[in-house]
């Protein structure tokens, strides 16, 4: 099956030429990398926001720009189901996911391992159907790595600490059989006022960089940060600590309102690679 894009010319362009000119954009932006040159040094794992490309762009150009000479086989994509549907946590098989710029395979048989691996992973197109998360990623990673790749979707309506373990150390089992980057999509604070959601997320992505869930967990429920995709964070942390990974590095934060000028509602966005 073809899994036809849901908000090509909403979160991002339409058309591919569109698409190539905004993602030039958002690279050359002043919250974006510009032609910095990556370190040589093994990454084990992203965070990108998952916005409409205007906004949470620039800031997610950073950590594709980390990872742009990587040359995954496999890139392993987690994010949060924003609608609900479908399983608690789903993957897919037999599948292509198309946008303005192509088609990407899903690696099928690393589906079939990841559900027989974790205790949650279920194999279920339907989650997949309406959401966002996974599907704004794609179309920078077509255009930043040169290699061709297959992914491993994986969405999460459960996001609780235990369903993290249980499908970070799945992810982990699959990253070492091939050369594979791991994705972590999600935005920071919703709908609060500029600086408050600074210093909100300040808070959060301390525990990220020390690569600590639990107290990652605990920081999201103390001070009731309203950052989408904890679950898939949390994943991604446990699977890169396993891999190897010792330290996250914030790569660029910036808010909807530093971007765009209003400051009153803002949605925070954070790049950052484990190394």
């Amino acid at each position: 099956m073809i899994r036809k894009p849901v908000v090509a010319g909403q979160f991002y362009p339409g058309t591919k030429n569109e698409l190539e000119e905004m993602i030039d954009y958002c690279v050359q932006h002043k919250y974006g990398p510009g032609n910095q040159t990556q370190k040589d040094e093994e990454i084990y794992g992203i965070i990108c926001p998952h916005a409409g490309y205007v906004y949470s762009g620039p800031t997610a150009c950073h950590s594709y720009k980390a990872i742009s000479s990587k040359n995954p086989e496999l890139v392993i994509i987690l994010g949060p189901n924003h609608f609900g549907v479908g399983k608690d946590v789903a993957t897919m098989t037999n599948a292509q996911w198309e946008t303005p710029l192509g088609l990407v395979e899903v690696d099928s048989e690393a589906a079939q391992k990841i559900a027989n691996e974790s205790e949650y992973i279920e194999i279920d197109e339907f989650s997949h159907s309406k959401d966002h998360s996974l599907e704004v990623q794609i179309p920078m990673l077509q255009s930043m790595l040169s290699n061709k790749f297959k992914i491993l979707p994986i969405i999460l309506r459960d996001q609780s600490l235990e369903m993290a373990k249980d499908v970070g150390n799945a992810v982990a089992q699959i990253a070492k059989s091939k050369n594979t980057m791991i994705v972590a999509s999600s935005d920071f604070t919703h709908y609060e006022e500029n600086s408050f959601a600074h210093s909100q997320d300040k808070s959060l992505i301390e525990p990220i960089l020390e690569m600590n869930v639990e107290k990652f967990y605990n920081v999201l429920i103390e001070k009731r940060v309203t950052a989408c995709g904890y679950g898939a964070i949390g994943s991604v942390l446990i699977a890169c600590k396993k891999l190897g990974a010792t330290k996250g590095e914030l790569l660029s934060y910036s808010t909807s309102g530093d971007v765009m000028g209003d400051t009153s509602s803002v949605v925070g966005y954070g790049a950052i690679k484990f190394i």
